[in-house]
């Protein structure tokens, strides 16, 4: 028997707001909160323990310092590349450089607290 990630926790200033743009981004819904402020998002009808991990963004007020150590990849999955950057730009995602070379085949971005990910550019289908 092998484990699954079942939840991604980020640690983050302010939760609502991530909260907003990490569903938008994911299809996901609002799953619950927690009395320390935490809010869980996950897919709507399955929550946790469904086939894909929920995420908990977790009031935080710890600076963060230097790359983040593990970011998230996203795809596509029902437009083109280039049009999911467009969505990602206007719900709030922003450029990031993190180094890359130009050549790249994926674009790296920040959410709206400047925590990377990358949009690859494989369409894949929804759950």
């Amino acid at each position: 028997m092998a484990c699954r990630i079942s939840e991604l926790v980020v640690d983050c200033v302010d939760p609502d707001r991530l909260a907003v743009f990490w569903s938008e981004v994911l299809g996901y819904v609002e799953l619950g909160r927690e009395d320390d402020g935490s809010i869980e998002i996950g897919p709507p009808g399955t929550g946790f323990g469904g086939p894909q991990p929920t995420m908990v963004l977790s009031p935080s007020s710890d600076p963060r310092t230097g790359k983040l150590r593990l970011h998230i990849d996203v795809s596509p999955t029902d437009r083109d590349q280039d049009a999911e950057l467009a969505r990602l730009l206007a719900l709030g995602a922003r450029p990031a450089d993190v180094g890359q070379d130009g050549t790249e085949n994926w674009h790296v971005l920040a959410d709206p607290e400047g925590n990377e990910f990358c949009l690859l550019r494989a369409r894949i289908p929804s759950v």
